[in-house]
């Protein structure tokens, strides 16, 4: 069967977007040939610096004939019915539909046939269009055609478009259309300096050994094997390692079609620099590589660069340009670091430290965090204070978390900072060390702000945790209180990372934290202070505030009082109260979505989260989670599932028959009422099972819960093979209902079973 293939080439396209513009590529034309009858075999898109390229096999050469049904009105419908009808499906007259019966009776059916095309027709039409609306995301407009409405837009300038279509029995024909003057052919170029002339192919076959002659590889994925053995290589020749970085790695094998790696060197006296600065500085500014002394486990004073093109030197001009360059940023490094450790101007006559002073810098300068939430300075006053509350909770010292809770965001004033925002956290680790702080505090300043990612290592030490955690906590019940959550797609700040960051800690360090205390003292804080803003753009509009002498700083609950009157304000602080908690169940519900993501991740069941999480006052993680685990070993073993379609059984009768009756079968069971050995057994197993699985919970033996209620099971199965719970005697048959609650109220001591899928 004929192939496709297609090139579309123009200037640099950003390394970024390369990986996903391929596969919207490959996407969007596979799509539209099976959308269209042409069912490929396989496809396959490449990228480059210059070119965007894609190989579609097996596709028929023909599209199949195809018969469409277009449904019409009744028979019998008004003329005007009838003719609109028929206009619509090009019908001369209706002798020409069929009629077609279904349970509203009987309607006229158009059928119109439509003949295939050959396919190079059919990629006519389709590749301009995908080229028009291809989804960049960011594109321009060129030339003397970028003035006129509708005129093509490109990631960058786009040269020329490729395509050819045939057997490799044959020779391929070039699909014939043009976008915007740009006719499609069957030319392409190789590397821009090295292989600049044109290059005539046919398909793939030759198309890219073609090109690699031409000084272009293709595939991104062998670029990146190529650039990662050769600087492996040149640096074991110098008895050192490569400092592997998979994101630089794709970074670069985006920037290159002909990838050449090259070694150079720095001044030695730059190793004084932190390593993550030295790493960093290379990266950001130069996308190079750093190499590691095996011997020292130390940076060595040596880079690797990947350039993309064979020089005649060598490359010697190359790496003594990319020197000079990192030289130069590594000065600009060495200057921050030594600033940053000095005392600032300002603050050189108190006897604040270096880290201290950028703190004080931090809140003089009331760095906004966010216009609702108040200043950066008063955000550390919030964590610090969540710090105090969580630290006895997870084994840390309180005033060495207060400490380090004082001192996280100091560094965002730093110069390095300022440079490199990336090393946030680690930069106010070094100050902190190099001012004399407890190792504690000063790692806990780099690591409050961990993990960052799925893959980023969790703290462990308890101070860390604790002001991790706060800093968490705070962020995300300060958004919540403003009602700022992530909606869909979209979480501009990060909310859904801050929870997992949270579940990872908890998890990780098996540690025992009731999230709602914190969440509901914070957003209490931020619910009032909201309410108040509101109240007092009102009394302030009154002249209320200046008339009785108040300040914007003393304004407060007091204040209300006073001015509102003492059952307004108490009414002010009820409603205030009742949405913040209406924010916390919010909130827990977020904790509840975000952990059943991580435990989908490991493998567990989510239902089950959900089981656990729909009892009520389920915030601590670790036992949500013991729960879960317990829950899913009992619903694996045969008494579990059995007792499972029991409960479910029950619930559904009683579902019904409350729905039925609008009575609710909560009350206690009347023994007197049972007559059926099978109700009396069930009752007393119950009965037996209810205080045992209670007492389990209470003790956090939650496999001993579901251990008593496996005792159900027996009972369970044999009540509803034999006993009838609609029987003619109301007051028995009320009791029977009453009696499948108490499996449900049961099975609620550790789950709610309703939750449970299957």
């Amino acid at each position: 069967m004929p192939d496709l293939l297609l090139e579309l080439f123009s200037e640099e396209i950003p390394a970024r977007m390369q990986r996903r513009a391929a596969e919207d590529l490959r996407k969007l034309v596979t799509d539209a040939l099976v959308e269209a009858g042409l069912v490929y075999e396989g496809a396959k898109a490449f990228a480059t610096p210059r070119r965007l390229a894609l190989t579609v096999h097996g596709v028929p050469a023909r599209s199949p004939d195809r018969s469409e049904e277009r449904k019409g009105p009744r028979v019998g419908a008004p003329a005007g019915a009838i003719d609109g009808f028929l206009k619509a499906a090009g019908l001369a007259s209706i002798d020409e539909a069929k009629v077609v019966a279904d349970k509203k009776g009987d309607f006229y059916v158009a059928v119109t046939k439509k003949d295939g095309r050959p396919a190079p027709e059919v990629i006519a039409e389709i590749v301009p269009q995908i080229i028009r609306t291809f989804p960049w995301p960011k594109s321009m407009r060129w030339g003397a055609a970028s003035a006129k409405p509708g005129s093509l837009a490109w990631v960058r300038p786009l040269h020329s478009i490729l395509c050819t279509f045939g057997a490799e029995t044959e020779d391929p024909e070039v699909v014939a259309f043009a976008v915007d003057g740009i006719a499609a052919g069957n030319v392409t170029r190789g590397h821009r300096f090295m292989a600049p002339d044109a290059i005539t192919v046919k398909r793939f076959d030759d198309y890219m050994p073609k090109l690699e002659k031409a000084k272009v590889v293709l595939d991104a994925d062998r670029r990146k094997d190529i650039i990662l053995h050769a600087a492996r290589d040149q640096a074991l020749a110098l008895g050192l390692e490569l400092v592997e970085d998979e994101a630089l790695l794709e970074e670069v094998a985006g920037l290159v079609e002909w990838p050449v790696v090259l070694t150079g060197t720095f001044e030695r006296e730059f190793l004084d620099i932190p390593p993550e600065v030295i790493r960093t500085t290379i990266r950001v500014n130069q996308k190079c590589f750093v190499l590691r002394d095996p011997k020292t486990g130390g940076l060595a004073n040596r880079f690797v660069l990947v350039a993309n093109i064979e020089a005649s030197d060598d490359g010697k001009a190359i790496v003594a340009g990319n020197g000079r360059v990192i030289r130069a940023r590594l000065s600009d490094a060495r200057h921050f670091w030594e600033t940053d450790r000095k005392a600032l101007p300002a603050y050189r006559d108190t006897d604040l430290k270096p880290l201290d002073q950028r703190l004080k810098k931090l809140r003089d300068q009331n760095i906004v965090f966010h216009e609702k939430l108040g200043t950066q300075g008063e955000r550390v006053d919030r964590i610090r204070e969540l710090a105090r509350g969580i630290a006895p909770l997870v084994g840390a010292d309180t005033e060495k978390a207060a400490r380090a809770a004082e001192l996280a965001k100091a560094d965002l004033v730093s110069e390095m900072v300022g440079e490199f925002p990336e090393l946030q956290g680690l930069m106010g680790r070094y100050y902190a060390t190099a001012q004399g702080e407890d190792a504690s505090v000063a790692a806990a300043v780099e690591d409050h702000y961990k993990p960052v990612g799925p893959n980023d290592r969790v703290p462990t030490d308890p101070v860390a945790i604790a002001v991790a955690l706060a800093d968490k906590l705070d962020t995300l019940t300060g958004f919540w209180a403003i009602d700022e959550k992530p909606t869909g797609s979209k979480d501009p700040y990060a909310l859904r990372r801050a929870a997992l960051g949270v579940i990872r800690i908890a998890l990780d360090n098996r540690l025992r934290l009731p999230l709602t205390p914190f969440m509901a003292a914070n957003i209490a804080d931020h619910n009032v202070e909201l309410r108040m803003a509101d109240a007092k753009e009102v009394l302030v509009s009154a002249r209320k505030l200046e008339e009785a002498g108040i300040t914007k700083r003393g304004f407060g609950v007091d204040v209300l009082e006073k001015i509102l009157g003492e059952k307004a304000a108490a009414e002010f602080a009820r409603t205030s109260a009742q949405a913040a908690w209406e924010r916390v169940q919010d909130l827990l519900a977020f904790f509840a979505d975000r952990l059943k993501v991580q435990l989908r991740e490991q493998g567990a069941r989510h239902d089950l989260v959900d089981a656990v999480f729909a009892l009520g006052g389920q915030d601590d993680l670790l036992l949500v989670v013991r729960r879960v685990e317990a829950l899913g070993a009992f619903l694996d073993t045969d008494d579990g599932k059995n007792l499972l379609a029991g409960s479910k059984r029950a619930a559904n009768i009683l579902r019904d028959e409350e729905k039925k009756s609008g009575t609710k079968f909560d009350g206690a069971v009347d023994a007197a009422l049972l007559k059926e050995p099978e109700e009396k057994a069930l009752a007393a197993a119950i009965d037996a099972a209810m205080p045992e699985a209670s007492a389990a919970v209470g003790r956090e033996d939650f496999a001993g819960a579901m251990a008593a209620l496996a005792g159900l099971r027996a009972p369970v199965d044999a009540f509803f093979d034999k006993v009838r719970v609609n029987d003619a005697d109301p007051a028995v048959r009320a009791n029977r209902l009453k009696l499948l609650n108490r499996i449900r109220e049961a099975t609620l001591a550790v789950a709610d079973f309703s939750k449970v899928g299957g």
